[in-house]
C-alpha cells in the first residue's frame, strides 16, 4: 500500500511538472522537440501517439528513477524487476490522468473521446492505455 501512495505522490508531483512545461498544449504539440508522426511501430508500441524527442528522454528518465533501488541495493531478482515495472506502469497512467485533473486548461470535463488527440483508442471513459497498463502494473506488483 505504501508503494502504490508513493506512486500516486510521484506522479501528482510529475503531472505539475508537465503542466508548467506544456500548459495547455498537451503531447509536447509546441515544445522545441522532434517528432515522429508517422510509423506502423507507434500504433503497437505508442498507443498510435507521435513519438517526440520529449517523451522519449522522459520515458527512459522515469524508468531509470524508478529502477534507482536497484543501483542503491543491487541485489536483482525477477521479482523486484516486476514491481519496479508494475509501479512504473501505473505512474504512467496515474500521471497522464492527473495532469487532466490539475491543467487549468483541460480539467475533468475535457478528458474523454474526441477532446484528447493523442489518445486515440478508448474504452468506454477511458483510453485503452490506461486499462493496459493498469492491468499490468497491479498483476506485475
Amino acid at each position: 500500500m505504501l508503494l502504490l501512495l508513493w506512486v500516486l505522490v510521484l506522479a501528482f508531483v510529475f503531472a505539475k511538472v508537465e503542466v508548467q512545461i506544456e500548459g495547455p498544449h498537451g503531447w509536447a504539440e509546441r515544445l522545441p522537440t522532434w517528432r515522429i508522426e508517422k510509423h506502423p511501430l507507434l500504433d503497437v508500441f505508442w498507443g498510435g501517439r507521435p513519438l517526440t524527442g520529449y517523451h522519449a528522454w522522459v520515458f527512459l528518465f522515469m524508468a531509470l528513477v524508478f529502477h534507482l533501488p536497484l543501483v542503491t541495493e543491487p541485489a536483482f531478482t525477477w521479482v523486484r524487476e516486476a514491481r519496479l515495472l508494475g509501479a512504473l506502469a501505473l505512474f504512467w497512467i496515474l500521471e497522464d490522468f492527473l495532469w487532466f485533473v490539475i491543467n487549468p486548461a483541460y480539467g475533468i470535463q475535457k478528458f474523454r473521446k474526441g477532446q484528447v488527440a493523442w489518445h486515440r483508442h478508448w474504452i468506454g471513459p477511458v483510453p485503452v492505455d490506461y486499462v493496459a497498463f493498469l492491468f499490468t502494473g497491479l498483476g506485475l506488483l
